[in-house]
Protein backbone atom coordinates (compact mmCIF):
# COMPACT_ATOMS: atom_id res chain seq x y z
CA UNK A 1 0.00 0.00 0.00
CA UNK A 2 1.31 3.37 -0.52
CA UNK A 3 2.36 6.08 2.04
CA UNK A 4 -1.07 7.98 2.41
CA UNK A 5 0.31 11.10 4.01
CA UNK A 6 3.59 13.52 4.61
CA UNK A 7 3.04 13.44 8.55
CA UNK A 8 4.60 16.41 9.64
CA UNK A 9 3.49 16.55 13.21
CA UNK A 10 1.34 13.70 13.47
CA UNK A 11 -0.42 12.62 16.17
CA UNK A 12 -4.19 11.08 17.04
CA UNK A 13 -6.17 12.89 14.18
CA UNK A 14 -9.81 13.66 13.92
CA UNK A 15 -11.20 13.06 10.69
CA UNK A 16 -13.76 15.59 8.95
CA UNK A 17 -15.38 16.03 5.78
CA UNK A 18 -12.80 18.61 4.66
CA UNK A 19 -10.47 21.18 5.41
CA UNK A 20 -13.05 23.59 7.48
CA UNK A 21 -11.49 26.46 9.01
CA UNK A 22 -8.90 27.08 6.22
CA UNK A 23 -9.30 30.32 4.48
CA UNK A 24 -9.68 30.04 1.02
CA UNK A 25 -11.03 26.72 0.09
CA UNK A 26 -11.03 26.36 -3.24
CA UNK A 27 -12.98 23.43 -4.70
CA UNK A 28 -12.09 20.39 -6.75
CA UNK A 29 -8.23 20.77 -8.58
CA UNK A 30 -9.73 20.78 -11.90
CA UNK A 31 -11.61 23.66 -11.58
CA UNK A 32 -8.60 25.76 -9.64
CA UNK A 33 -7.96 28.68 -11.71
CA UNK A 34 -4.56 30.31 -9.71
CA UNK A 35 -2.09 31.92 -12.21
CA UNK A 36 0.53 30.30 -10.31
CA UNK A 37 -0.56 26.57 -11.53
CA UNK A 38 -0.60 27.38 -15.58
CA UNK A 39 0.09 24.07 -16.73
CA UNK A 40 3.57 23.67 -19.03
CA UNK A 41 3.02 20.99 -21.99
CA UNK A 42 6.29 20.91 -22.78
CA UNK A 43 7.73 17.41 -21.26
CA UNK A 44 10.72 18.01 -18.76
CA UNK A 45 14.02 16.99 -20.68
CA UNK A 46 14.71 14.52 -17.69
CA UNK A 47 11.35 12.87 -18.69
CA UNK A 48 12.64 12.84 -22.11
CA UNK A 49 15.73 11.96 -21.67
CA UNK A 50 14.51 8.45 -19.61
CA UNK A 51 11.59 7.78 -22.50
CA UNK A 52 14.61 7.53 -25.00
CA UNK A 53 17.03 5.63 -22.81
CA UNK A 54 17.21 2.06 -24.07
CA UNK A 55 14.79 -0.33 -22.48
CA UNK A 56 12.96 2.23 -21.33
CA UNK A 57 10.05 1.02 -18.94
CA UNK A 58 6.80 2.07 -20.97
CA UNK A 59 4.53 1.68 -17.50
CA UNK A 60 3.81 5.32 -15.98
CA UNK A 61 6.10 6.45 -13.54
CA UNK A 62 5.96 4.59 -9.98
CA UNK A 63 5.30 6.50 -6.65
CA UNK A 64 7.91 5.75 -4.22
CA UNK A 65 6.85 2.45 -3.14
CA UNK A 66 5.82 1.35 -6.02
CA UNK A 67 8.38 2.30 -8.59
CA UNK A 68 9.65 0.29 -11.49
CA UNK A 69 13.17 -0.50 -12.43
CA UNK A 70 15.64 1.71 -13.45
CA UNK A 71 14.62 3.15 -16.64
CA UNK A 72 18.33 4.22 -17.14
CA UNK A 73 21.98 4.26 -15.35
CA UNK A 74 21.59 6.01 -12.38
CA UNK A 75 24.69 7.69 -12.84
CA UNK A 76 23.15 9.04 -16.37
CA UNK A 77 20.69 11.63 -14.84
CA UNK A 78 21.05 13.43 -11.77
CA UNK A 79 17.25 14.30 -11.33
CA UNK A 80 17.44 15.91 -7.84
CA UNK A 81 20.38 17.35 -7.68
CA UNK A 82 22.38 15.80 -5.36
CA UNK A 83 20.20 16.11 -2.46
CA UNK A 84 23.16 14.04 0.00
CA UNK A 85 25.48 17.33 -0.77
CA UNK A 86 23.19 19.73 0.45
CA UNK A 87 24.67 20.02 3.93
CA UNK A 88 23.50 20.93 7.24
CA UNK A 89 21.64 24.39 7.45
CA UNK A 90 20.94 26.18 11.04
CA UNK A 91 17.26 26.10 11.64
CA UNK A 92 15.21 27.86 14.93
CA UNK A 93 14.86 24.54 16.57
CA UNK A 94 18.91 23.28 15.95
CA UNK A 95 21.17 21.88 13.34
CA UNK A 96 19.55 20.08 10.87
CA UNK A 97 20.70 17.69 8.09
CA UNK A 98 19.16 15.34 5.18
CA UNK A 99 21.29 12.00 4.87
CA UNK A 100 20.32 9.69 2.53
CA UNK A 101 19.11 6.07 3.71
CA UNK A 102 21.15 3.10 3.83
CA UNK A 103 19.25 0.36 4.74
CA UNK A 104 21.05 -1.63 6.83
CA UNK A 105 22.07 1.65 8.67
CA UNK A 106 18.67 2.67 9.16
CA UNK A 107 15.79 0.34 8.82
CA UNK A 108 15.34 -0.30 12.32
CA UNK A 109 14.89 3.09 12.99
CA UNK A 110 12.41 4.08 10.17
CA UNK A 111 10.61 0.48 10.72
CA UNK A 112 9.90 0.86 14.33
CA UNK A 113 8.61 4.30 13.07
CA UNK A 114 6.58 3.01 10.92
CA UNK A 115 4.91 0.68 13.20
CA UNK A 116 3.74 4.11 15.54
CA UNK A 117 0.12 3.57 14.94
CA UNK A 118 -0.55 7.59 14.22
CA UNK A 119 2.13 7.01 11.30
CA UNK A 120 0.83 3.36 10.40
CA UNK A 121 -2.53 5.40 9.98
CA UNK A 122 -1.22 7.72 6.81
CA UNK A 123 1.76 5.71 5.75
CA UNK A 124 0.31 2.24 6.05
CA UNK A 125 4.02 0.68 6.39
CA UNK A 126 3.17 -1.18 10.14
CA UNK A 127 4.11 -4.41 10.01
CA UNK A 128 7.50 -6.22 8.71
CA UNK A 129 11.37 -4.76 8.73
CA UNK A 130 10.76 -6.59 5.30
CA UNK A 131 7.91 -4.50 4.60
CA UNK A 132 9.94 -1.28 4.66
CA UNK A 133 12.70 -2.35 3.66
CA UNK A 134 10.76 -3.19 0.19
CA UNK A 135 9.60 0.35 0.72
CA UNK A 136 13.01 1.92 0.93
CA UNK A 137 14.85 -0.28 -1.58
CA UNK A 138 12.32 0.28 -4.61
CA UNK A 139 13.43 4.33 -4.23
CA UNK A 140 17.01 3.61 -3.50
CA UNK A 141 17.33 1.21 -6.64
CA UNK A 142 14.94 3.35 -9.16
CA UNK A 143 15.93 5.68 -11.23
CA UNK A 144 16.79 8.68 -9.10
CA UNK A 145 13.10 10.82 -9.24
CA UNK A 146 12.38 9.80 -5.01
CA UNK A 147 15.81 10.20 -2.76
CA UNK A 148 14.85 8.58 1.40
CA UNK A 149 16.50 10.88 3.83
CA UNK A 150 16.70 10.59 7.57
CA UNK A 151 16.70 13.96 9.61
CA UNK A 152 19.20 14.50 11.54
CA UNK A 153 18.62 17.25 14.54
CA UNK A 154 21.81 18.15 16.09
CA UNK A 155 23.33 14.86 15.20
CA UNK A 156 20.15 12.61 16.23
CA UNK A 157 18.17 11.11 13.75
CA UNK A 158 14.43 12.05 14.50
CA UNK A 159 12.13 12.74 11.07
CA UNK A 160 12.19 10.63 7.97
CA UNK A 161 11.82 12.00 3.98
CA UNK A 162 10.84 11.48 0.91
CA UNK A 163 12.28 14.16 -1.87
CA UNK A 164 11.06 13.50 -5.04
CA UNK A 165 10.41 14.72 -8.35
CA UNK A 166 7.08 15.57 -8.37
CA UNK A 167 6.54 16.57 -12.07
CA UNK A 168 7.78 12.96 -13.27
CA UNK A 169 5.44 11.20 -10.50
CA UNK A 170 2.05 10.09 -10.67
CA UNK A 171 0.74 12.47 -8.77
CA UNK A 172 1.14 14.94 -12.30
CA UNK A 173 -2.09 13.52 -13.43
CA UNK A 174 -3.29 15.24 -10.89
CA UNK A 175 -2.74 19.03 -10.80
CA UNK A 176 -0.75 21.12 -13.36
CA UNK A 177 2.21 19.98 -13.01
CA UNK A 178 5.52 22.44 -13.98
CA UNK A 179 8.90 20.85 -15.04
CA UNK A 180 11.09 20.33 -11.99
CA UNK A 181 8.37 20.57 -8.97
CA UNK A 182 9.95 19.45 -6.55
CA UNK A 183 8.01 16.96 -3.64
CA UNK A 184 8.25 16.11 0.01
CA UNK A 185 6.68 13.64 2.49
CA UNK A 186 7.54 14.11 6.35
CA UNK A 187 6.93 12.08 8.80
CA UNK A 188 8.37 13.34 12.75
CA UNK A 189 9.59 9.65 14.45
CA UNK A 190 9.12 10.58 18.22
CA UNK A 191 5.97 10.94 19.70
CA UNK A 192 7.76 13.75 21.97
CA UNK A 193 8.85 15.23 18.48
CA UNK A 194 5.33 16.10 17.88
CA UNK A 195 2.93 18.83 18.48
CA UNK A 196 5.79 21.50 19.35
CA UNK A 197 6.32 22.98 15.88
CA UNK A 198 9.11 21.11 15.05
CA UNK A 199 7.57 20.14 11.77
CA UNK A 200 7.16 23.26 10.64
CA UNK A 201 10.59 24.48 11.43
CA UNK A 202 11.64 21.67 9.26
CA UNK A 203 9.53 21.62 6.62
CA UNK A 204 10.34 25.22 5.91
CA UNK A 205 13.97 24.78 5.86
CA UNK A 206 13.92 21.18 3.80
CA UNK A 207 11.80 23.23 1.32
CA UNK A 208 14.26 26.40 1.28
CA UNK A 209 17.08 23.91 0.77
CA UNK A 210 15.06 22.46 -2.33
CA UNK A 211 15.05 25.85 -3.43
CA UNK A 212 18.53 27.17 -2.63
CA UNK A 213 19.98 23.65 -4.77
CA UNK A 214 17.38 23.23 -7.52
CA UNK A 215 17.95 26.62 -9.52
CA UNK A 216 15.60 24.95 -12.15
CA UNK A 217 12.58 24.60 -9.25
CA UNK A 218 10.12 27.44 -8.48
CA UNK A 219 7.80 25.26 -6.39
CA UNK A 220 7.91 23.01 -3.77
CA UNK A 221 4.79 20.83 -3.32
CA UNK A 222 2.98 18.38 -0.78
CA UNK A 223 0.05 16.18 -0.73
CA UNK A 224 -0.90 15.46 3.05
CA UNK A 225 -4.18 13.87 3.79
CA UNK A 226 -6.97 16.12 4.80
CA UNK A 227 -7.77 14.04 7.57
CA UNK A 228 -4.24 14.54 8.80
CA UNK A 229 -5.27 18.10 10.21
CA UNK A 230 -1.83 18.55 12.45
CA UNK A 231 0.23 17.75 8.39
CA UNK A 232 -1.60 20.34 6.87
CA UNK A 233 -1.70 22.82 9.62
CA UNK A 234 2.48 22.41 9.45
CA UNK A 235 2.78 22.95 6.41
CA UNK A 236 0.81 26.61 6.69
CA UNK A 237 2.87 27.31 8.81
CA UNK A 238 6.21 26.54 7.03
CA UNK A 239 4.79 28.91 4.29
CA UNK A 240 3.24 26.41 1.75
CA UNK A 241 -0.50 28.00 0.47
CA UNK A 242 -3.39 25.75 0.12
CA UNK A 243 -3.62 25.56 -3.22
CA UNK A 244 -6.76 22.95 -3.56
CA UNK A 245 -8.13 19.91 -3.27
CA UNK A 246 -7.06 16.34 -5.37
CA UNK A 247 -8.55 12.49 -5.68
CA UNK A 248 -5.50 10.76 -5.47
CA UNK A 249 -5.09 6.74 -5.01
CA UNK A 250 -6.18 5.75 -1.28
CA UNK A 251 -6.62 9.21 -0.33
CA UNK A 252 -8.57 12.95 -0.46
CA UNK A 253 -5.54 15.13 -0.16
CA UNK A 254 -4.50 19.12 0.20
CA UNK A 255 -2.53 20.24 -2.32
CA UNK A 256 -0.08 22.47 -0.82
CA UNK A 257 2.45 24.68 -2.96
CA UNK A 258 5.80 26.77 -1.55
CA UNK A 259 6.68 28.87 -4.54
CA UNK A 260 9.97 30.38 -5.20
CA UNK A 261 8.50 33.54 -5.42
CA UNK A 262 6.76 34.03 -2.65
CA UNK A 263 9.05 32.20 0.12
CA UNK A 264 10.03 35.60 1.66
CA UNK A 265 6.72 36.44 1.93
CA UNK A 266 5.27 33.49 3.31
Amino acid sequence: MPPTDASADTGPVPVHPGPSGRPGRPGPAEDVRDCEDTLDLRLPDELLALIAAPGTDERAPGLPHDRPGPLSPPEALDLLDQVGTWGPVETPVGLFHLTPVHVERDLPIISGWMNDPAVAAFWQLAGSRAQTEHHLRAQLAGDGRSVPCLGMLDGTPMSYWEVYRADLDPLARHYPARPHDTGLHLLVGDVADRGRGLGSALLRAVADLVLDHRPACARVVAEPDLHNTPSVAAFLNAGFRYAAEVDLPGKRAALMIRDRSLRHLM
